[in-house]
């Protein structure tokens, strides 16, 4: 019995265990499926029409943009609804989120040739007409200018002339927002163009600030101190120059006609008639009357000591100007190979027109007069040469070659002035003469800016077209005098009581060469 019952216990716990293991060979039940995560939203693509209207912008320098624009509404400074075009978040095409490299690649190229009109062609022609013992002082302060006015540029000078945004204003620009180039990198500022890259545009602006305040060096030529030089060039950049500039250049600057639809005056200037040349020219003038006279002025001959380097200078200056005026329009475009040829007619007209004054006057056509004269047509057609026709270039450069000649043969001398190398006569009177005579030639059909959409929100193209344009030139012209003449007078008294402003008599008569910086630029 006892061998029956464990014979049967066995058996079922061998059972059991067959039944255990079947089970586990059994397939498990199916789990419950998990939660899909969610797809991210898809981007949007372009269509092929978005990528070809792209690049035909890129041909016509026109806004990469705007094919991928829709109409959105959105809500007003008011609070009321009203419709704008905006880029859907995510939508973009190569063309709209590259610089274009036609376009940046002429734009270097511009920014170097303006400062190959400073560093070398204004220390040569201003170099050239000095006497020999002073040439190693102008080309000092122009490589001392260079160095400063890129550091004032750097810290903040670049933000508060062309900074955008709600902290610009029409007066008073941003100084922090690309303070230190803060946000000045290869991507496109849309503010000033649709294809230059920002750390260009602002190289190519530095170039134009660096040479404004160099001008001022030929009124006071010979007789101010290196140390007075530089503390005023400072001062000057950031009293006068840097306000100017945003005024007339900055997208919300008070006198910016063609870009700004809030302009408080609708004056044009293409490449600087009133923030280079006048500013520069009219601060020139009464700098030179405060310092005075040079040693024996009027009582000795003070001829250039070389007009080979001058008129090489001169060559220079010109070449240069293409980079200073085409280079303005910032695009390889149609309005940059009008504003180059403008700017060939004037100066060779003004050339021309200036060497034949003083062959009929004179007796003698002059080398002097043929570079003062290029000079000449240069600053005047400046304002005005993205702005009108080859015609009117005509026009400027016979006034260019006239009106400059007699401010510098015959107004210098009945007023007394010592304006060594003709600064004001050439920049204050040119750039004045320019700016003015813009508001008479200027022409839609040489600029379509001047009938776009912001022209038209402003008033400027109703101005253009009906001939009172003149009127605004003339209140920027007048604010432009006002500040560079009492921000000079202002500057010029800060710099005589830290300073001085200039040397002894004994440094003016052994030459600023040797006694400021220890070095002669002949020997023998």
């Amino acid at each position: 019995m006892k061998k029956l019952i464990l014979t049967l216990t066995l058996c079922s716990l061998f059972g059991a265990t067959l039944v255990s293991s079947h089970a586990a060979d059994a397939p498990a039940a199916p789990a419950a499926p998990a939660a899909k995560a969610p797809e991210p939203p898809k981007k949007p693509e372009p269509t092929l029409e978005q990528r070809v209207a792209g690049i035909e912008a890129y041909i016509s320098n026109g806004d990469p943009t705007a094919p991928l624009k829709v109409k959105v509404k959105v809500k007003g400074k008011d609070g009321k609804e009203v419709e704008e075009e905006k880029v859907p978040d995510g939508l973009t095409t190569v063309a709209a989120s590259n610089s274009g490299p036609g376009h940046n690649g002429f734009q270097m190229i511009c920014a170097a040739l303006v400062l190959f009109m400073t560093l070398p062609g204004l220390f040569l022609f201003y170099g050239g007409l000095v006497r020999k013992k002073n040439i190693l002082s102008v080309v000092a302060q122009c490589f001392g200018i260079a160095g400063l006015v890129s550091i004032l540029w750097f810290v903040y000078g670049y933000s508060f002339v062309f900074a955008g945004g709600d902290n610009a204003g029409a007066w008073l620009g941003d100084f922090s927002k690309h303070a230190l180039f803060k946000g000045v990198d290869s991507n496109v500022n849309s503010d000033y163009c649709f294809w230059v890259s920002h750390n260009v545009f602002s190289m190519y602006q530095l170039m134009f600030a660096i040479i404004t305040p160099a001008l001022i060096l030929g009124a006071i030529a010979e007789r101010m101190k290196f140390s007075a030089i530089l503390l005023f060039m400072t001062l000057w950049m950031v009293l006068v120059y840097f306000p100017l500039a945003h005024w007339v250049w900055g997208i919300n600057g008070a006198m910016n006609g063609v870009w700004n639809k809030d302009a408080l005056i609708k004056s044009i200037d293409f490449a600087g008639g009133t923030v280079v040349h006048m500013s520069s020219g009219w601060s020139a003038l009464i700098l030179c009357i405060l310092l005075g006279k040079r040693l024996g002025y009027g009582k000795q001959p003070m001829p250039p000591h070389s007009m080979t380097l001058c008129a090489i200078g001169t060559g220079m200056l010109w070449v240069g100007w293409y980079g200073f005026n085409a280079g303005s329009a910032v695009a390889a475009d149609g309005i940059a190979a009008n504003a180059f040829t403008t700017t060939t007619l004037a100066t060779a007209v003004a050339s021309f027109v200036w060497a034949m004054l003083e062959y009929v006057l004179k007796g003698k056509p002059s080398i002097l007069g043929f570079c003062s004269g290029a000079v000449a047509g240069l600053v005047v057609v400046t304002p005005a040469c993205g702005f009108i026709t080859p015609g009117g270039s005509i026009i400027i450069g016979i006034a260019a070659g006239i009106v400059p000649f007699l401010a510098c043969a015959y107004l210098k001398a009945k007023m007394g002035y010592d304006d060594a190398l003709d600064t004001f006569g050439v920049h204050a009177v040119g750039g004045t003469l320019g700016a003015l005579m813009t508001g008479f030639l200027a022409s839609k059909d040489a600029n379509p800016n001047l009938a776009a959409d912001v022209a038209k929100a402003n008033g400027l193209a109703e101005l253009v077209e009906k001939g009172g344009l003149w009127m605004e030139q003339v209140k920027a012209i007048g604010i432009t005098l006002v500040l560079a003449v009492v921000g000079t007078l202002i500057i010029a008294a800060i710099v005589k009581a830290v300073v001085g402003l200039r040397p002894t008599e004994e440094v003016e008569t052994i030459g600023l060469d040797l006694a400021e910086h220890g070095e002669e630029g002949y020997h023998g």
